[in-house]
């Protein structure tokens, strides 16, 4: 199996950044997508971005395009996701995915991590 474990996630102001990663295990972390979803409270599990093995492909929820930032280290076997101009409907439990395949939107994924809670405060 994959094992994935977030950290990074915090309390910051509206318009302030985080920098979220995920440290992957288990299973070979190379040839997989991998990708943030989040979750905020009383709402479904939401798409945010998904990256390629390579890096070459992502694809990025239209709520955080121009905000978001994602990246991968294949020989850490850690994802980041930098956050900009974070706002309030940005605070949610985020997830890092792991997937056999890259895809628009990350379907199929099949491993995800505890999250890691992101609060925006205004």
């Amino acid at each position: 199996q994959v094992q994935l474990v977030e950290s990074g996630g915090g309390l910051v102001q509206a318009g302030g950044s985080l920098r979220l990663s995920c440290a992957a295990s288990g299973r070979t972390f190379s040839s997989r997508a991998m990708g943030w979803f989040r979750q905020a409270p009383g709402k479904e599990r939401e798409f945010v971005v998904g990256i390629s093995w390579s890096g070459d492909f992502t694809d990025y929820a239209d709520s955080v395009k121009g905000r978001f930032t994602i990246s991968r280290d294949n020989a850490k076997n850690t994802v980041y996701l930098q956050m900009n101009g974070l706002k309030s409907e940005d605070t949610a439990v985020y997830y890092c995915v792991s997937a056999p395949k890259y895809t628009p939107r990350l379907i199929g994924y099949d491993y995800w991590g505890q999250g890691t809670q992101v609060t925006v405060s205004s």
